[in-house]
């Protein structure tokens, strides 16, 4: 039997898929002592990759003598790189080199710079970028369109850019692989340019092209442009494969055409994965969570398989509109169908409950999962500080750093946001260190809520020194600097810093001109915070808020001025009937003693609200301040027969970094025996301030209190 035989049958053997019979050809040739042929051998190198038996194809090339011809090793090579086995295939390269005799060629290079695009080995790609130049291969099209992949794949853009534009000839691949770089770098409107250039220079866009060129549409929003570039593909008659009818639905579906997008989703023939994705995602943008579940179920009874992206939209969808039943019901769907999930969708789940103020789940999520990761950390705690549960989100960062899991940027800004509102300056102290340990100090937004933890806790110049430490100060920073000198009663030094922020060119807002207005409120600074209301107001074009009005109130209120900001009040409709306003009025009537006035405004808020204790607490107060006790047993009298209370006042200190909390007629206090013999003490030596104050306890007593 002679070769040509051998190559017919082994044709055969291919075409009809029989491997079994291929390999009995091997074996014959071996016998025939044919295992050095050129010819057979390269067949029976494509035969066994045709059936993804790379080692049989490797082992036909290893047991040649000499495999001096090329294309033996260039279609191994490329079988490879085909089916992404990039380091045999980079090791085949290496081996090759080792034949002088032999040398590599235009169809030999694209499968190597392939293979080190996909190891992402740059320098290796660019050593052989070098070798190329050298040895002429370079005006080889195919050669320079692999080079542009590799580069891009390696996040060399510039390099993969300009090794294009010095390209005598280009490719459609190449064009792609451009816009792909564009694209892939957040460029978006440089990847339509190019595919403009495309056009321009008559070459014919592929599937990759246009999917490319669509989803920079979506994008940047840009509905006019993927409009134009839909309608050119009906005009001429292509056909939209699935990549590209996907690409269309979730640009549609993005830019809120989400009729558009359905028409195209439904005459799909075959709807893929992504498809269902993107109109999932288009009416989760709209925040239409009950669609998205019915397409949830849709898929699942048309045999569509959700895949994790699938189902962490669903999620999303159902915590921005925070909608607990319908994200219940995508959280039973994971556990019924025994779906792994991964970070994306456990976090999401977690936020979800938080959203829907459900911490407790949320809790029972963290509970049952490793907490090896520090995002799982960071969710908890940041939805402990958005639902308020500071004590909580302080103990959780404990317990994180005991399990010697490293915070970051997100753990530090949420943690320095829960010592603000609990004024814990000891352990925002600590965080500040742990700021600086971690050379996170070049992070504006955890440089500015250390800023405000400083300002919130009382300590300026501390807050001033992280101010001043600021490469570059945005609004947020200039604003919560201002409100910190402002909150204690450093006034002038507020009103210097928002000159100087109006002279460094930062445009006020809403909030940096209530900053001002409460610093002019605490100062009694009367005419200035006129002057800035109005300057808001017909400078800078602000409709003043309720909060600006109170401000405003606030500060006619502490100098007298109380029929005037009365007026304010009764002249604006928007403001007129706002409980917050009316109650800083009638404190400013109690504090100048203005009974009258003070007990109409406390009228009109029991009238507006008769199951608010708070009007009755400030009626109260406003008649005891007079000394009129028969009104005050009136008052008192009407909220006992309503069954009114006050609710109980809350303080809290911190002693050793750990916050206590104390509440009034709390009996549950774990040193409250320590605590009231240690304010019998004290009150027993105030109520005596000549007599000699003698230490009766223990200093652990004192500890404890």
């Amino acid at each position: 039997m002679d070769t040509r035989k051998l190559l017919s049958l082994l044709r055969t053997c291919k075409n009809s898929k029989s491997l079994k019979q291929g390999k009995l050809i091997h074996q014959k040739a071996v016998t025939l002592g044919l295992q050095n042929d050129i010819y057979l051998s390269k067949n029976l190198i494509n035969l066994y990759l045709y059936f993804h038996l790379y080692d049989h194809a490797k082992c036909v090339l290893d047991t040649m003598k000499n495999p001096c011809e090329i294309s033996l090793w260039n279609g191994l090579m490329a079988g490879y790189t085909k089916n992404y086995m990039y380091v045999e295939a980079l090791k085949l390269f290496e081996k090759l080199l080792h034949y002088p005799y032999l040398k590599p060629d235009s169809y030999t290079y694209p499968s190597v710079i392939k293979a080190c695009g996909g190891l992402c080995r740059f320098l290796l790609g660019k050593m052989i970028h070098t070798c190329l130049i050298k040895t002429g291969l370079m005006m080889d099209i195919v050669v320079g369109s692999s080079l542009v992949g590799m580069y891009a794949k390696c996040n060399a853009f510039e390099k993969a850019i300009w090794l294009f534009n010095e390209m005598p000839e280009k490719d459609v691949a190449c064009w792609n692989t451009v816009i792909s770089c564009y694209y892939q770098s957040g460029n978006f409107k440089e990847a339509l340019r190019y595919f403009s250039l495309m056009r321009k220079f008559e070459f014919e866009p592929d599937s990759v092209t246009i999917t490319t060129a669509i989803s920079s549409c979506a994008r940047l929003l840009d509905l006019n442009r993927g409009m134009e570039i839909h309608k050119q593909l009906v005009n001429s008659g292509s056909l939209l494969d699935s990549f590209i009818t996907s690409a269309l639905v979730n640009m549609y579906g993005r830019c809120g055409h989400l009729e558009e997008a359905l028409e195209i989703f439904e005459q799909m023939p075959k709807k893929t994965v992504v498809a269902w994705n993107s109109l999932i995602n288009g009416y989760g943008l709209r925040g239409d969570s009950i669609s998205c579940i019915r397409l949830l179920k849709r898929m699942y009874n048309e045999g569509v398989k959700p895949t994790l992206t699938t189902l962490c939209s669903l999620i999303m969808v159902c915590s921005h509109s925070a909608r607990l039943l319908e994200g219940k019901f995508v959280h039973g769907y994971i556990i019924r169908n025994i779906i792994q999930p991964d970070v994306f969708i456990i976090g999401s789940l977690m936020d979800l409950y938080f959203k829907c103020g459900r911490v407790g789940l949320a809790e029972n999520i963290f509970k049952s999962i490793p907490k090896s990761k520090v995002v799982y950390w960071n969710i908890m705690i940041s939805g402990y500080v958005t639902e308020g549960k500071h004590f909580e989100a302080l103990a959780l960062f404990s317990e994180m750093r005991k399990s010697y899991v490293e915070p970051d940027a997100i753990t530090c800004t949420s943690v320095l946001a829960a010592c603000s509102q609990l004024a814990a300056l000891d352990k925002g102290k600590e965080i500040h260190n742990l700021i600086m340990e971690k050379k996170l100090d070049n992070n504006e937004v955890v440089m500015g809520a250390l800023l405000d933890m400083y300002a919130k806790c009382g300590a300026v110049d501390e807050a001033f020194s992280v101010f001043k430490c600021l490469p570059e100060r945005d609004l947020v920073l200039w604003t919560s600097m201002i409100t910190a000198y402002g909150s204690h009663g450093q006034a002038y030094e507020a009103l210097e810093l928002f000159t100087e922020m109006l002279q460094s060119k930062v445009k006020p807002d809403r909030v940096s001109f209530l900053a001002i207005l409460s610093a002019c409120g605490h100062a009694g600074l009367i005419d200035e915070g006129c002057h800035y209301f109005n300057q808001m107001m017909n400078v800078y074009g602000i409709k003043p808020g309720v909060e600006h009005y109170s401000c405003l109130i606030d500060l006619l209120g502490r100098a007298g001025r109380l029929h005037e900001a009365y007026e304010i009040l009764h002249r604006n409709h928007e403001i007129r009937d706002d409980v917050r306003l009316l109650n800083a009025l009638v404190s400013a009537c109690r504090l100048h003693k203005n009974i009258d006035l003070g007990a109409e405004i406390a009228r009109v808020l029991i009238d507006k609200d008769p199951d608010d204790s708070s009007a009755y607490i400030l009626l109260s107060n406003m008649y005891a301040s007079a000394h009129k006790w028969d009104e005050v047993r009136k008052v008192r009298s009407k909220m006992k027969e309503l069954r009114l209370k006050k609710n109980p006042g809350c303080s809290w200190i911190e002693i050793n970094q750990k916050i206590l909390p104390f509440f009034v007629e709390d009996n549950s206090h774990l040193h409250l025996e320590s605590v009231n013999k240690c304010l019998s003490y004290l009150i027993g030596h105030m109520d005596d301030e000549s007599k000699r104050f003698i230490y009766h306890f223990d200093v652990e007593t004192l500890r404890l209190c």
